[in-house]
Parts: C-alpha cells; sequence; structure tokens
C-alpha cells in the first residue's frame, strides 16, 4: 500500500472526525476563555456589560469557526494559503484608504457588525504562506540566498503597512514569527546571527550618538527610552501606565487580594485594565498562584501543539502547527513583559482573555487548522 492509499484509508471522515478532535486542547482553550470572562466581568464592576457579554458571544462563534476550519482536510489550507496572504495584504491596504481610527492609530476596518483588524488575520496568513512555501521548497535550497529573500519579503511587506498603521506590537509579532518559522523550516543558523549582530549593533549606535552631531533618534524618543528602564523618572506622565501597573502586580501578593477586590483596577488607576493591562488585574486579584495558574495553562496548549506537530508527517502541517504555537507563545510572552516592565508597552493583548473580536476569532480559526492538522493525519 502507497503512502498516499494508506493516508487517504487512515484519516477519518464525515461525522467521525468529531471525535477525533483534541478534546484536551478543546478543554483548555475554553478554561482560558472562562478566565476572560471571569476577569472582564470583575474590571466592569460585576458586570456582564460592557464587556464580558460580548466576548462570550464572540467566543461561541469562534468554536463554530474552529469546528468548521477543523472540519476542512488540512490539504485544502495548504492550497489556500497564497489566497488567504494575498487577501490579507489587501485588507491592510484596504485600512490606508478606508480605515478606522482608534486611540491615535488606522488599523480596523467597520463592517458594520463588528470592526476587523486586518494585522490580526495577517499574523495566520503569513505562517500558513511560509509554511506552504517551506513544504515546496526542497530542503536542500532552503539556506540559498535566493530563496532566502522571498520569505524575507513576504514577510517585511506585511510588516511595513501594520508599521505605518503605526502598530509597533504586531510589526515586532510578525517579524518574530516569521523569523521563528524560518528558523524551525531548517534556514541557517549564520542569517539570524547576522540579523542578531544587526540589531545590537544598531542599538549601540542608538546609544553611542545621543548629544553627538550624527544623533539618530530625536530628543523625545530619547526620552521615551530613558522612561522605559526608569519609569520612576516620570511616574505622572509617560511612566504612569507600567507603574500603577507595577503597583499592582505586586500588592496581589501570593493570592491575591481576592475576587473584584483590586484596588488598582477598582478605582480606575490601571490603564486599558479590560485590554492590555488585563493580566495585572488578574495577579491583583489571585496573586502569584492565579498569574502562574493562567501560565500553566498557556503553556499546556503550546505542548499540545507541539506534541500535534511531532506526530504528524506531513511538512505542511508540522509547521503551520509549530508557527502558530510560536504566534501563541510570542503573543502572552510579550504581554506579560510588557505589563511586568521587562518590555517597552506596545499594545499587545493578552490571548483569550483580553477583550477584542478580531484577536479572539483569528485565534480560534488558527487553533482550528491545528486541529485540521491533528484530525487528518495518518493513523
Amino acid at each position: 500500500m502507497s503512502y498516499l492509499e494508506y493516508t487517504v484509508k487512515s484519516v477519518p471522515s464525515g461525522p467521525r472526525k468529531i471525535l477525533y478532535l483534541n478534546w484536551p486542547l478543546v478543554l483548555l482553550l475554553i478554561a482560558v476563555a472562562c478566565v476572560g470572562f471571569l476577569m472582564l466581568y470583575s474590571v466592569a464592576g460585576g458586570s456582564f456589560t460592557p464587556w464580558a457579554e460580548p466576548q462570550m458571544k464572540r467566543f461561541a462563534m469562534g468554536l463554530v469557526l474552529m469546528l468548521v476550519v477543523a472540519m476542512v482536510p488540512i490539504w485544502f489550507w495548504r492550497n489556500m494559503a497564497v489566497v488567504a496572504y494575498c487577501v490579507s495584504i489587501a485588507l491592510l491596504l484596504a485600512v490606508e484608504f478606508f480605515g478606522v481610527v482608534g486611540m491615535g492609530a488606522q488599523r480596523w476596518i467597520d463592517l458594520g457588525f463588528m470592526r476587523l483588524q486586518p494585522s490580526e488575520l495577517m499574523k495566520i496568513t503569513l505562517v500558513m504562506l511560509l509554511a506552504a512555501y517551506y513544504d515546496w521548497l526542497p530542503a536542500k535550497r532552503n539556506s540559498r540566498p535566493f530563496w532566502v529573500l522571498i520569505p524575507v519579503v513576504v514577510i517585511l511587506f506585511p510588516t511595513f503597512l501594520v508599521l505605518r498603521q503605526p502598530d509597533l506590537g504586531t510589526s515586532i509579532l510578525l517579524l518574530s514569527a516569521g523569523g521563528g518559522l524560518m528558523f524551525l523550516a531548517g534556514v541557517h543558523w549564520a542569517y539570524f546571527a547576522a540579523v542578531i549582530a544587526s540589531v545590537i549593533g544598531l542599538i549601540t549606535a542608538v546609544f553611542q550618538s545621543r548629544g553627538t552631531e550624527w544623533q539618530l533618534l530625536q530628543d523625545y524618543q530619547y526620552r521615551r527610552i530613558d522612561t522605559f528602564l526608569d519609569p520612576a523618572s516620570d511616574p505622572l506622565g509617560a511612566g504612569y501606565h507600567i507603574t500603577q501597573s507595577k503597583i499592582a502586580l505586586g500588592s496581589g501578593g501570593w493570592t491575591g487580594r481576592g475576587f473584584m477586590q483590586g484596588t488598582q483596577s477598582r478605582l480606575n488607576f490601571l490603564p486599558e485594565k479590560h485590554t492590555d493591562f488585563i493580566f495585572t488585574t488578574l495577579a491583583e486579584e489571585f496573586g502569584f498562584i492565579g498569574a502562574f495558574s493562567l501560565l500553566g495553562l498557556y503553556t499546556l496548549i503550546i505542548v499540545f501543539c507541539v506534541v500535534t506537530a511531532l506526530a504528524t508527517k506531513d511538512r505542511f502541517s508540522s509547521l503551520l502547527t509549530l508557527g502558530i504555537a510560536l504566534n501563541f507563545f510570542l503573543f502572552f510572552a510579550v504581554n506579560m513583559s510588557m505589563v511586568m516592565g521587562l518590555a517597552p508597552v506596545v499594545g499587545v493583548p493578552l490571548p483569550m482573555v483580553s477583550f477584542g473580536g478580531s484577536a479572539m476569532l483569528v485565534l480560534m480559526v488558527a487553533f482550528g487548522l491545528v486541529q485540521s492538522a491533528h484530525i487528518h493525519r495518518p493513523r
């Protein structure tokens, strides 16, 4: 029996596919989403409106989308990778001309029933295209300069469009996820070493140029760097957000102040407490134990994705699943680092917990792709 015949005969079909879902992964996603509902209920002062109820509806819609995507054979998504990427690029270009402005940035397209943020969609379609590219490309060509240049352009073009919105956080995620997938696909480490060395050199030059005739940044940009390195230098100005976030994190202690008892969030000292800084609310109310428990749920989700990637014999499925796991990791790692003062505040939401429609739905579609790879792998 050929490998193709084995693949076709060993893959479940019809309603039986439901039985082959990665159910532990589904339960973990539901658990994380419930943490989000609980925290959105808390920051609203004990009310399901205006945040918890819409988030529940979006998650229910996301579960349906995940199941629909999971039922479709993984080869279909491989064939659709170029189309999905081109649609995402078209939507990013549409934002340039028809985008809705909010909080000083032009990132959304108003669809009437919801606001779509195309940059969230690009996080997944970029991974799809790169996985399809390296599935098509013979392994011996992975590190040849011409074949390295193509994915670099594929990554940099949407990154440039997102940076123009401006959205530094998503730009960083696109670069990191794209570069990470190239590394996982087998591109030689020397390319990454050269990039890291260049970044270190650029950062050194920026600091060395301060106060000289060839100063690389404006004075106000240097002041932002100073505030990031020492928020206490401007506690009522640029350093206010991170200072209040650290106070909330520290006041939670080991077990927290109790559900809906956080002073920083209840008294509105925390900025964006329902989106970017919701992790600090969790840490204040449930302490180190609550924060570590959420981190444990995130870790288990990544573990199940990696296990699925290692179990499949299909290169596209493996790279796609690893790329989505990497994207998910970057999501919560950047957000947690941001609210703890370990990284600049760049506006990255906490996945499945922060309030937001586009991020929630796109993540559920991404896990639908993971489920599709899991269901349709040869057994």
